[in-house]
Order: structure tokens, then sequence, then C-alpha cells
């Protein structure tokens, strides 16, 4: 079920706030990429790459949402939270995908949402490279390229044989995951991988049916969360839950193709 920001917060204010922050971040991000830029790795164990790119445009979100919401929370990726007065929580992502962004593929994006006592009420993803956005508030959706608005609602597919499917990586799963990824794919009509964000976004236009990854951090997906809801779509944890605090994560065009999903990854995961 869509939840819809409460009437404490209109509609139109956090719509304006989610352009105005994307708007800031955007001449950060286009101006560096596909350039060489330095490329740092936050996991010493494998690879988390962040750039300056990524570090840059999450002040310029911060800043704007401060500006409007000073007693607003935030929760970043590259800075650390900042703790609010207010029900409300912003999420930042400033650049999903940045391998993508390092390798000068454009399906990475910036994330921006927005939480009411942990529920997501909004979020926007912006591919300033292509011009292309979606923005959900209040329930609704809007998509567009170059600011001419374009249709978007899930597709109607109900049946996993048919089901168009993506997953970041292959290299995510592990274990009894990698088994219930295995079953799940040897189902379905075709995988994409490599999309990050972008995946979900084109489930929210039809394009895409069924998003299955797991490891994800609050912030990969909670501004996603309520795009894809507005959509028609469904998304949750692989046990059902709320996936606002990210790990295991499906996304479905359909209930039943959602349900159809959990099955198979459930039914691995006992095995």
């Amino acid at each position: 079920m869509t939840i819809s920001a409460p009437s404490t917060l209109s509609e139109a204010k956090i719509t304006e706030t989610l352009l105005a922050s994307a708007a800031a971040a955007r001449p950060v991000t286009l101006e560096r990429f596909r350039t060489q830029l330095v490329v740092d790795n936050k996991d010493h164990g494998g690879f988390d790459p962040v750039t300056e790119a990524d570090r840059e445009a999450e002040i310029a979100i911060r800043r704007i949402i401060g500006e409007r919401h000073p007693d607003h929370g935030i929760v970043g990726e590259e800075w650390d939270a900042k703790a609010g007065t207010s029900p409300y929580c912003w999420v930042i992502d400033p650049i999903d995908g940045t391998r993508a962004f390092i390798s000068g593929v454009p399906v990475w994006g910036t994330l921006i949402g927005l939480t009411h006592e942990g529920r997501a009420v909004a979020g926007l993803m912006e591919q300033p490279f292509t011009g292309e956005y979606w923005l959900a508030a209040g329930g609704k959706l809007q998509h567009g390229r170059n600011g001419i608005p374009a249709p978007a609602t899930a597709s109607t597919v109900t049946k996993l044989e048919l089901a168009r499917t993506s997953t970041t990586s292959p290299d995510m799963f592990e274990g009894r995951e990698h088994a219930a990824w295995t079953a799940l794919k040897d189902r379905v009509q075709v995988v994409r991988y490599g999309l990050d964000c972008y995946a979900y976004c084109l489930l929210a236009t039809g394009q895409i049916d069924l998003v299955v990854e797991v490891g994800l951090k609050d912030v990969d997906i909670t501004p996603l969360i309520p795009i894809i809801e507005a959509a028609g779509g469904v998304i949750t944890t692989w046990d059902g839950g709320r996936a606002e605090m990210g790990g295991s994560c499906v996304a479905a065009a359909t209930p039943e193709l959602h349900e159809q999903a959990l099955a198979v990854l459930g039914a691995a995961m006992a095995g």
C-alpha cells in the first residue's frame, strides 16, 4: 500500500525540496562524469568505490535540505547522520551506482528520499546525464526526460516465466542466497545485470518486471520505495517485510509476480 506524506508537510513542499536538491547535485556530478577521477575504496576487504563527486554532491543536497527543513534528520551514504527533532528524515545516496559512474555508464542515479517515522513517503531518482527523473510524493508518480512528462506505470506481468528481471551482479549472492537466486533466474524470461537504481525505475515504467537483490543499505532502497509503489508495484524484503532498512529485497510489477518470486526464494533458502 502506498503511504502518503502526512499533511504537516505538504506534497508541494516535499516536491520542491526533492527537485531543488537534485538540481543542486546535478552540476556536481555531471561535470565529473566521464572524467579521470580519483577513486577511493571504502571496503578494504573488497571494492566499494567513492569519489569526489559522491562526497560533494551529498554536501550540496544536505545544504538544500538543511536550509529548508532544519529540524529534519538526514541520513546519507558519504557523511555522518544528522539527528533531527522532527519525525521526518531525508535519505540520500548522491550517486547510486558509483561503479557505473566511474566506468562512464549512465545507469547511476541521484537518490533522495523522505521517511516519516521510519516509513518511506517520498522519493526521487534523477539520471542527469540522460535527463530522466522519477519523483513520487503523495502517492503520485512523476516521470519524464529533460522536463517533458512521460507515462509511468508498472507492467501487468504476473508470471515468473514472462518476467524481465534484474540484479546488480550475480556476485552479490553467496551461500543459500546464491542457491535462491539461481532457482529464480532459471524460471524467469531474461536477466539483465549492472543497472543499480536504474532497474527499479525501469520497473516503474514497465520495462523491467522484477528486481531481486541482497546486501542493500537503507540509502540504496528507501528513496525508490515510493516510486515503485506509486507505479503500482510491490517491494518488500525476502521475508515479506518493509524494505526501508535494506538487506535482501524484491521489487515486482504486480502482487502476483511478487508472491511467486518470494515463494521461489523462500523455498530455496529453506532447502
